[in-house]
């Protein structure tokens, strides 16, 4: 099991195929994504590699953290995250991943934060039906309707469906195809849209529930195998 990789949304496109069709496609970004840390069985009890990418600033580092990322010999990262990967797949601390990571034709799942929407009634949160247009509805055309019962058992049910805040969740889409990937950009174009904002960071793996392809870099595609022609 590989590694996955750190990416930054940039927002939607369109690519056409050799037939003509329109494809939607998302752009993500993957900008100097290093290895910060490693952890082994021997030492941590599971074998994980982590990745930051970004740049933040020193000043809103703390103490504690400028260590770890000084004992890996990288500048401070905006964002860092573990992905499990088995014992073959580990990596160098200080390595960069880079987009050739993934190879077209090849499906992958992306976690992400979903938009936040709010308070939001149950027509949009739920894609409830609404009410009656005519025949005795007023002014509640949108609401939810009845949520009880009679008196017994003369109470709401948890986890019942009404309006709330929506949004804001951790969301994983699941067999996005990768439509082609860029390492010198450093671009990955996936066909259809993912969960989060334009310039928000996703999380992006081999697919858990497909076959991986063959052909993909194995343990990952790195920058100094790239600069030597591997």
């Amino acid at each position: 099991m590989r590694t996955g990789l750190i990416a930054l949304k940039l927002g939607m496109t369109r690519q056409f195929s050799e037939a003509g069709d329109h494809n939607p496609v998302t752009v993500l970004k993957v900008d100097n994504c290093q290895v910060v840390a490693v952890r082994t069985a021997e030492k941590d009890g599971y074998t994980a590699v982590q990745l930051g990418v970004g740049k933040a600033k020193v000043k809103n580092v703390s103490q504690a953290m400028r260590g770890h990322y000084a004992k890996a010999k990288v500048e401070p990262k905006a964002k860092l995250v573990e992905f499990r990967v088995t014992p073959d797949a580990l990596l160098e601390v200080g390595a960069e991943v880079t987009a050739a990571h993934f190879v077209a034709g090849q499906f992958v799942d992306v976690v992400g934060t979903t938009k936040g929407r709010g308070f939001s009634g149950v027509m949009r949160r739920h894609n409830f039906g609404g009410l009656r247009a005519t025949h005795g509805v007023s002014v509640s055309h949108r609401s939810h309707g009845s949520t009880g019962q009679r008196q017994d058992p003369g109470k709401v049910f948890k986890n019942k469906k009404m309006a709330g805040h929506y949004g804001v969740e951790r969301v994983t889409t699941q067999n996005l195809k990768i439509i082609a990937a860029d390492a010198e950009k450093g671009l990955i174009f996936v066909a259809g849209a993912v969960p989060g904002f334009d310039g928000a960071y996703v999380l992006v793996k081999d697919a858990a529930k497909r076959p991986a392809p063959k052909g993909l870099p194995f343990p990952a595609a790195l920058r100094q195998a790239a600069a030597q022609g591997g």
